[in-house]
C-alpha cells in the first residue's frame, strides 16, 4: 500500500503503534545520553557536586535545541501536511531550507558558547565548588553543537517522512556508544567530567552520521543541489510552525535559570545549602525527561498522521488520532507520578549514596515538584497536537502558558511568602510551583482544546497549512 495512503486509510490505533513506539523509544535512547552521564559522575568521586555541574550546563543546551528545534519540528510539521496535500515541490524545499539552516545555526552557537563559558556557567547558577567541573564539561559539548544539533533536526525530519525506526535506530546507535565510553572515560582512564563529555560528544557522532545517511533515500522527497539553499519564505512558514517547541525550549531555559537562581538563593538560607537543591533538581529533570519523552514520543508518532488527515480535510481520523494520544499519554503521566510518590528513594539511589540532608530534600522534591505529571504530559501533547496541524498560535499559548507564566509567577510569590512567613522555608515555594502551574495552566488549555474540537469541520481546513487559529 502506498505511504500516503496508508497515513489517510489504515486505522489509527495500528498506525499510531507503528509510528510512535519507534519515536518513544528512540526519544527515550536520546535521554540516556545525559542519563548515563548522571549515573557514572553520580557514583564516583565527583559525587553530587559532579551532577550538580552538568545539571548547569543542561539549559544552555536546552537555548541550542531551542532553535534547532524550532526549524527542524516545523520542517517535519510542513513536510507532513505537503504530503497530504501531494505538494511535492514544497517538500524538499522546507527540509533543505531546514538543514542548511540548522547548519549556520548550530556553527553560530557553538563559536558563541565556547568564548563565553565561564559567563555562562556563572548565570546559570555555577558555585565556586563547581564552575570548574561546568566550564571542563560543557567546553567538549558546545564544541560538539554541529553534529548534535543536526541529528536532532535530521531525526524530526526521518520521522515526519514515515521512517521513525530509522530515526530510533540513528539515536540507538550513539547511545550504545555513549554507554560503553562513559565508564571507560571515567573511571579506566580517569578523566572525570570530561571523560563523561567525551562519551556523550562520540555518540552524538555517531548519530549524527546514521542520521545522515538517510537522506540518499528518503521516502516523500528528493534533495538536490537547489534544495540545499535558504528559501526565505519557506524559513518563515518553518519559524512559524517550528513557534511553539522554540518556546517550550526556551521555557525550560528561562524555568531552569530561575530554578537555580532560586535554589541558590533560598537554599543557602536553608539547611539544605544551594548545592544540594541545584544537584537534586538536575536529576530530577533527567528523570522527568523520561517520562515526558514517552508522552512526547506518543505525540510526535501522531504527527504524520494529524498533519497528512488534516491537510487531507479528514477530520474524524484527526479527532480518533487526538484522543488516542491522549488516553495513552494520561496513562504514561499517571504511572509516573505513582512511582514518583510511592517509591522516590529507589530512583535517587541509582544516582549514587549520598548523605541524610541530600536525601532527604530530594524525597520532598520528587514528591511534590512532581505531583501532577500526568496533567504535565497532557500540556506536552497539546502543543504538539496544534502545531502538528499547522495551528501556530494555539501551539505557541499551550507552551508557554505553563512554565512562562504560571511558573515564574508562583515561584518568585511563593518563595518570598514562605521565606518571610519562616527563615529557611522559602526553598520549599519552588517545590509548590510545579504542581499549582500544572493545575492553572492544564485547565486553561483544556478549554483551549475543547473549543478547537467544538467548531472542527472539514471546512475548517484552509489551503495554508501555517494557520495562526
Amino acid at each position: 500500500m502506498d505511504e500516503n495512503k496508508m497515513i489517510g486509510e489504515q486505522p489509527i490505533p495500528k498506525l499510531l503503534l507503528r509510528f510512535s513506539l519507534p519515536c518513544v523509544f528512540g526519544l527515550l535512547i536520546g535521554a540516556l545520553y545525559n542519563i548515563v552521564d548522571q549515573i557514572f559522575i553520580g557514583n564516583s568521586t565527583l559525587g553530587y557536586l559532579g551532577n550538580a555541574a552538568t545539571g548547569i550546563s543542561f539549559p544552555i543546551i536546552c537555548v541550542a535545541n531551542a532553535f534547532a528545534w524550532c526549524v527542524g519540528d516545523g520542517a517535519a510539521a510542513y513536510l507532513s501536511i505537503c504530503s497530504g496535500r501531494r505538494d511535492s515541490e514544497s517538500a524538499h524545499k522546507c527540509v533543505g531550507t531546514g538543514l542548511v539552516t540548522t547548519l549556520l545555526i548550530s556553527i553560530v552557537l557553538a563559536v558563541g558558547c565556547l568564548v563565553f563559558c565561564r559567563p555562562l556557567m556563572m548565570l546559570f547558577g555555577a558555585s565556586d565548588a563547581t564552575l570548574e567541573l561546568a566550564c571542563d564539561y560543557f567546553e567538549i559539548i558546545a564544541l560538539f553543537f554541529p553534529a548534535y544539533l543536526m541529528l536532532n533536526v535530521m531525526n524530526s525530519m526521518i520521522r515526519a517522512d514515515g521512517s521513525p525506526t530509522y530515526a530510533m535506530a540513528s539515536m540507538c546507535a550513539g547511545a550504545v556508544i555513549n554507554i560503553i565510553l562513559d565508564p571507560i572515560c571515567i573511571f579506566v582512564l580517569d578523566w572525570g567530567i570530561r571523560g563523561a563529555a567525551i562519551a556523550t560528544v562520540v555518540g552524538q557522532v555517531v548519530s549524527f552520521v546514521v542520521g545522515l545517511l538517510y537522506f540518499r533515500r528518503p521516502k516523500s522527497f528528493h534533495l538536490t543541489k537547489s534544495s540545499l539553499r535558504i528559501d526565505g519564505a519557506m524559513l518563515r512558514q518553518l519559524v512559524i510552525l517550528g513557534g511553539s517547541t522554540f518556546i517550550i525550549q526556551i521555557s525550560m531555559v528561562v524555568m531552569t535559570l530561575l530554578s537555580n537562581i532560586t535554589l541558590k538563593k533560598y537554599g543557602a538560607m536553608s539547611i539544605y545549602g544551594s548545592d544540594i537543591p541545584i544537584s537534586v533538581f538536575s536529576i530530577q529533570t533527567k528523570v522527568y525527561t523520561i517520562v515526558s519523552n514517552i508522552a512526547v514520543g506518543i505525540a510526535l508518532g501522531g504527527q504524520p498522521i494529524l498533519g497528512y488527515n488534516y491537510g487531507a480535510q479528514k477530520m474524524d481520523r484527526v479527532r480518533q488520532t487526538y484522543l488516542l494520544i491522549l488516553l495513552s499519554s494520561l496513562s504514561v503521566g499517571l504511572a509516573a507520578t505513582l512511582v514518583f510518590e510511592l517509591c522516590p528513594e529507589v530512583i535517587i539511589g541509582i544516582f549514587g549514596k549520598q548523605n541524610e540532608l541530600y536525601m532527604d530534600f530530594a524525597v520532598k522534591s520528587f514528591r511534590i515538584f512532581l505531583s501532577m505529571s500526568v496533567v504535565t504530559c497532557f500540556i506536552k501533547i497539546s502543543s504538539i497536537f496544534f502545531q502538528s496541524i499547522g495551528k501556530a498560535v494555539p501551539a505557541m499559548i499551550a507552551s508557554v502558558t505553563r512554565d512562562m507564566l504560571c511558573f515564574v509567577t508562583f515561584t518568585v510569590v511563593l518563595c518570598a511568602v514562605l521565606e518571610n512567613r519562616q527563615a529557611g522555608s522559602g526553598i520549599y515555594g519552588i517545590l509548590l510551583s510545579a504542581p499549582l502551574s500544572d493545575l492553572v495552566a492544564g485547565g486553561f488549555i483544556a478549554i483551549l482544546t475543547v473549543r478547537f474540537f467544538k467548531h472542527l469541520s472539514p471546512e475548517k481546513a484552509g489551503a495554508n497549512p501555517v494557520a495562526a487559529d
